[in-house]
């Protein structure tokens, strides 16, 4: 348990130096709002109306959300691959190849459906 009492000291010492942060902006930090302060913030640019209900987000961004996560966890996948690759031999090689090949088919779908083209 003493292996881990310094990762402990760390955590209650960072989580401390949260609580002391948002503690301390919300008791002396100013506190004039205003209609500009209080609007959403677009770029710099006046933000448009949005419609009763929110309005209708195009797809396009989903699927480059689920394609983002996919990608990621074949990253994820990887790295304990290449820590351990001396000790899995040819049938480790093997695997990761029918791997990436899978990755690879639905990667080549998306880009020839338009996935990847913003319009």
């Amino acid at each position: 348990m003493e292996l881990y009492t310094p990762v402990l000291a760390l955590a209650l010492l960072a989580a401390g130096f949260a609580v002391f942060s948002v503690i301390m902006s919300a008791a002396i930090g100013p506190k004039r709002d205003n209609r500009a302060k209080l609007d959403s913030y677009e770029c710099g640019i006046e933000p448009t109306p949005q419609p009763v209900g929110g309005g209708r987000v195009p797809v396009k961004y989903y699927i480059t959300a689920m394609m983002f996560i996919v990608f990621d966890i074949e990253i994820i996948f990887l790295y304990p691959w290449a820590v351990h690759f001396d000790a899995m031999g040819y049938f480790g090689l093997v695997e990761m190849v029918l791997f990436i090949a899978t990755v690879f088919v639905a990667y080549a779908y998306v880009w020839r459906r338009g996935g990847l083209e913003w319009d």
